[in-house]
């Protein structure tokens, strides 16, 4: 089937999420981050994750900043950090200026060039994607930033993905769904989207359900997969 709407997800796809550890090592925490930065990174984000299917699942439902910070928390706690409020005011931050993979702005502005309908479809709350699209300079190459506010309950839940739909009026094979996130890929390929699942660690697929039909090194070849 012909692809029209490529839709991505934001943290962990189009936004670095290790850069704001990565830079706060960088910085004036350096030496008090040097060794425990990556630990820290890959705690927040799974605890990140973890946090948003839980509440999906209970029905507790709560912005994703809410769920951010919690997560910090907790890799903070984990690594003996967190009594020093400074440097997690300063990871905080950081995570609202998170970079894009450098591949990304070439990337959208090809799908642009070529007509394509460009989104992003996140659990991210409105403020933080609207703080990470104006800061990476992607506001020109996408078309809308969904989150799942409008539905309040996070991915993998099918209302997610229906946004895509009632945004643009595409039908579900007409889409291609790109993550990092395996489950994400996933969950939209047995939904009935297209997906591409950008495999930068090189992990094994997730048991799940739905398989995603691609699987990439990054996010170079999107283009091509779109038919752009």
């Amino acid at each position: 089937m012909t692809i029209t709407t490529c839709i991505f997800d934001a943290y962990g796809t189009l936004f670095d999420v290790s850069a704001a550890a990565r830079q706060a090592a960088e910085g004036p925490d350096g030496d008090k981050l040097a060794r425990h930065w990556p630990k820290l990174a890959a705690d927040w984000r799974a605890k990140q994750l973890q946090y948003s299917w839980l509440r999906a699942i209970t029905g507790d439902h709560t912005d994703f900043w809410t769920v951010t910070q919690d997560g910090l928390d907790w890799a903070l706690e984990a690594q003996g950090l967190d009594d020093d409020t400074a440097l997690r005011d300063r990871l905080l931050e950081l995570y609202w200026q998170l970079q894009a993979y450098p591949e990304v702005p070439q990337m959208l502005a090809a799908l642009k060039k070529a007509g394509q309908n460009t989104a992003i479809l996140s659990n991210g709350s409105p403020d933080m994607l609207s703080g990470a699209v104006q800061s990476a300079g992607l506001g020109d190459v996408l078309d809308d930033v969904l989150s799942v506010e409008s539905v309040g309950i996070f991915k993998p839940a099918p209302q997610v993905y229906d946004m895509v739909l009632q945004r643009f009026g595409v039908d579900k094979r007409h889409v291609l769904f790109v993550s990092s996130n395996g489950w994400d890929a996933g969950a939209a390929a047995a939904y009935g989207f297209v997906t591409a699942w950008v495999n930068r660690a090189g992990e094994p697929v997730d048991r799940l359900p739905g398989r995603p039909h691609h699987i990439l090194p990054d996010m170079t070849t999107i283009p091509e997969l779109a038919g752009a």
